[in-house]
């Protein structure tokens, strides 16, 4: 529950040990009752707030000062009582939408997920011997947030409109206090500042797959990861109405994230929204998922225009033949399986100190600066890179065109399965290819159908009460197909003028939940 006008205070980018209160449990039917995993946000006293859950029958299982607040599981009753309280400003469920991560650790005896290597197995950092490094080309990353650390605050990185439920606070705008979007954004288009990229380079400095590239940050995850589809899909409307205004030249946008819808592709919202990006010369690149072989691929990577991305463990070593797909990594249906898999075990991204997988996965961090991150977002990012390199190769390219070269260019592996979509990625392979001459010509998805069905099992929720249904995140109704023509009327950017990496129209700004069940709450 959010109560008045009060800011949410970040305390510190360090972790802070603090003792728990001892008392006993409150009187109350909550005690006994199942516990599941929740956020609570403070005011700032979070001793305080950690003695009135352990009386209330939860227990506080971390402390998270970078958002000032706590993660507790308690019994479901027990949640609007302590959003009652003085000193908690909001108790949210510990869940997302699925961030494709799968796992933050320790251990890598071939280091296989280090950027130089992961470069030379892709091929990478050949291209930039030929001055193919991605230069003037925009890459929108749709996540949560892009911390400003070293190899991404020397102008590689311009902000879009932060839609997350952190935007309300002003310390927290733009910012990835969750640290997944930085640690993509780092495998994607990281620069230390090296102003001609190569393998010597890449010696001393950390280099993404495309280290000429920009980086548009197009916050909607907040500081522990939740967001709603109604909100990817209000960024992705962003992406394609800004995608060259104010200087920008988006030609790739990320998703490396996906509900477990089973909603049909073609009347699905948020596959009608990635197909406008895509039909408007935006290359999509999506995470399959990390489900398992055995499961389809995650929405909206289920969309054939799309890209789709399995995780595959390279072991260093440039040949396929000691190459795995990894068994977590969603293989997809006979319907609609993988496109190709890239490199994903152990990736080694930029860390955010103290975010919320950072103080969670202590093990996880490589000489205080670098993070290993494991998963199909991780694969996805690598992906996005080439992509943006073969589009520096040749700007005339279409989505249709990036997608069959990345296809075609990927190297097969010895007994591979439907879970190698073509192969593991050879962007050097691929840009050698002539251009092909493709055109995709799949049913194309009208948006008619639930955005409730497009959430599938994933709902945010204030003051415990989940967002279900035909309703956006800021309280609107939901019709499906309503955007047409390159418009979703739901959430038209107004205002006019978007520059310096701010957005001034006030659409979006303020993050109310009003309207149906969420009247009365307010993000600020």
């Amino acid at each position: 529950m959010v109560r008045g006008m009060r800011s949410l205070r970040v305390i510190g980018l360090g972790a802070i040990l603090f003792v728990i209160a001892a008392g006993a449990p409150m009187a109350s039917q909550s005690v006994n009752q199942p516990q599941q995993p929740w956020i609570v946000l403070t005011d700032g006293d979070r001793t305080d707030v950690a003695a009135k859950i352990e009386r209330l029958g939860g227990i506080v299982t971390r402390d998270l000062p970078i958002i000032s607040g706590l993660a507790a599981r308690l019994p479901a009753g027990a949640v609007p009582v302590l959003s009652s309280f003085d000193g908690v400003l909001a108790v949210q469920p510990d869940r997302s939408l699925d961030l494709q991560s799968r796992a933050w650790e320790s251990g890598d005896p071939n280091d296989q997920g280090a950027l130089t290597n992961i470069n030379q197995v892709i091929g990478a950092n050949r291209l930039w011997a030929r001055g193919v490094d991605g230069s003037g080309i925009d890459i929108a990353l749709i996540d949560s947030g892009i911390a400003p650390v070293k190899g991404l605050a020397n102008g590689n990185v311009v902000h879009g409109p932060d839609i997350s439920f952190d935007s309300a606070f002003p310390n927290l705008e733009h910012l990835d206090f969750y640290g997944h979007g930085t640690h993509l954004g780092s495998i994607i288009a990281g620069n230390d500042g090296a102003s001609r990229p190569s393998a010597r380079a890449a010696k001393t400095n950390y280099l993404g797959v495309a280290p000429g590239a920009r980086l548009v940050n197009v916050k909607v995850a907040n500081a522990v990861g939740l967001a709603d589809v109604s909100q990817v899909i209000a960024a992705i409307d962003w992406v394609v109405q800004n995608k060259d205004r104010a200087g920008l030249d988006i030609k790739v946008l990320v998703l490396a994230f996906g509900t477990d819808s089973s909603q049909d592709y073609r009347v699905d919202p948020l596959s009608m929204a990635v197909e406008q990006a895509w039909h408007s010369g935006i290359v999509v690149v999506t995470s399959a998922g990390n489900d398992g072989n055995r499961k389809p691929l995650r929405n909206p990577a289920h969309d054939p225009y799309v890209i789709a991305v399995g995780a595959a463990e390279t072991r260093g070593t440039r040949g396929t033949n000691d190459d795995r797909v990894l068994p977590f990594s969603n293989c997809g249906t006979a319907s609609r399986r993988v496109d190709l898999v890239a490199p994903g075990r152990s990736v080694l991204g930029l860390r955010v100190p103290g975010s919320y997988i950072d103080a969670n996965n202590p093990s996880a961090v490589v000489q205080n600066r670098l993070f290993r991150g494991t998963g199909t977002s991780q694969a996805t990012a690598v992906v996005a890179g080439a992509a943006a390199l073969l589009i520096d190769q040749r700007p005339e390219l279409t989505p249709d065109q990036v997608k069959a070269l990345l296809v075609n260019g990927a190297a097969p592996r010895r007994n591979a399965t439907v879970c190698d979509g073509a192969g593991l990625l050879d962007v050097a392979s691929s840009s050698r290819l002539e251009t092909p001459t493709s055109v995709q010509a799949w049913g194309i998805s009208d948006g008619s159908g639930s955005l409730e069905a497009a959430r599938g099992s994933h709902h945010v929720s204030l003051d415990g009460v989940e967002l279900r249904g035909e309703v956006d995140w800021l309280g609107g109704t939901w019709s499906g197909g309503t955007w047409s023509g390159g418009t979703w009327s739901g959430g038209t950017w107004s205002g006019g003028t978007w520059s310096g990496g701010t957005w001034s129209g006030g659409t979006w700004s303020g993050g109310t939940w009003s309207g149906g069940t969420w009247s009365g709450g307010t993000w600020s």
